[in-house]
């Protein structure tokens, strides 16, 4: 199923995407929730139905209250447009040998030990359309190409080899990043705060594994887990700009999620992120750049550039970015400078 959540009537409403239509929850079936968030809480009560339900539509069997609504005709919003919590992953190993290599340092080794992860900001999800930024957030601007799951049951110390069964679907990620406030912050040792709190993007939808089998691929030697050969792609005001593919992931998503899940509860609705495919942010571009020619010509986002995300299988994101009305600077109130 490609799941879709939309504004109707000023009200977050979900929906399935089949042939390029909305086919609202609601109307299918009176056994559906109508948000996301009710259907990833009751997701084993429901998807059997619901996958029932979305193959009779693909077969061109439909309900006489379900009126397939153009997709282009409504406001998209994240896929899990309240989740519980949202980590991101570290699980390329060539975006992170990249970027130590364009420092001049070399690959950590703990990155072959185990996956690691972060937590941001879940109230700043939002899906595709404007990322509203501060004058801060523009001093190295930055997008990250990254996929996404959500997962769909509640667990505890879950192992690698089980964990694939606790993700409801996948879906692209743009884990937006001011690198300044980000790369000040963490000579702190404490972690990205407020260089990634502000906009964390996801959509346009929710694809479930079932949609991706025929993409299967087996994961890397001593890996445990579900790999896809899905092309990912990132343009900039149409130029594109980075290509990778889910298949490089050296860490699975199911063991990050086993290591998530390690002394404590995963619950539905929580969101993980990949982590940034090779070339799939500006800062490891423009370093390979640098690297490569001392005059090279650094880029970052700018206000009005659109960034444009497509994952095989898992639809196109779109996103503006726009300057907020402010002159608030937290770079010029920093003490003793």
């Amino acid at each position: 199923m490609k799941l879709v959540t939309y504004l109707r009537e000023e009200v977050d409403q979900l929906a399935m995407l089949v042939d390029g239509k909305l086919y609202n929850m609601q109307d299918l079936h009176p056994d559906l929730p109508t948000t996301m968030h009710m259907f990833l809480l009751m997701w084993d009560e429901v998807i059997e139905v619901a996958k029932a339900i979305d193959l009779g539509l693909k077969e061109g069997r439909k309900s006489t209250r379900a009126i397939g609504i153009p997709y282009e005709d409504v406001q998209v919003l994240a896929p899990v447009p309240f989740p519980t919590s949202c980590r991101d992953g570290y699980a390329f190993r060539q975006h992170v040998a990249a970027a130590r290599r364009n420092r001049k340092v070399d690959m950590i080794a703990e990155f072959d030990q185990y996956p690691i992860f972060y937590f941001t900001n879940h109230n700043a999800i939002q899906g595709p359309g404007a990322i509203q930024c501060m004058p801060d957030h523009f001093d190295k601007l930055d997008f990250e190409l990254e996929a996404a799951i959500v997962i769909s049951k509640r667990g505890r110390n879950i192992t690698a080899a089980e964990a694939d069964d606790y993700i409801g679907g996948y879906m692209i990620m743009n884990d937006m990043s001011a690198r300044t406030l980000q790369m000040e912050e963490m000579k702190l040792n404490l972690g990205p705060a407020k260089g990634k709190d502000f906009s964390t993007v996801i959509g346009p939808m929710l694809v479930t594994p079932d949609e991706l089998e025929a993409f299967e691929v087996p994961a890397k030697e001593g890996h445990t887990g579900k790999a896809y050969n899905l092309k990912m792609k990132c343009w900039v005001n149409g130029v594109q700009v980075s290509e990778g593919n889910m298949g490089d992931m050296d860490w699975t998503f199911a063991e990050i999620v086993e290591r998530c899940a390690y002394g404590a509860d995963i619950m539905p609705g929580d969101v993980i992120g990949s982590g940034t495919v090779g070339t799939g942010c500006f800062l490891e571009l423009n370093g390979t750049g640098k690297l490569n020619d001392p005059n090279y010509k650094e880029q970052w986002l700018q206000a009005g550039d659109v960034v444009e995300m497509e994952i095989d299988g898992l639809g196109k994101l779109s996103n503006t970015i726009v300057a907020e009305e402010s002159n608030f600077s937290l770079l010029a109130i920093k003490k003793n400078v």
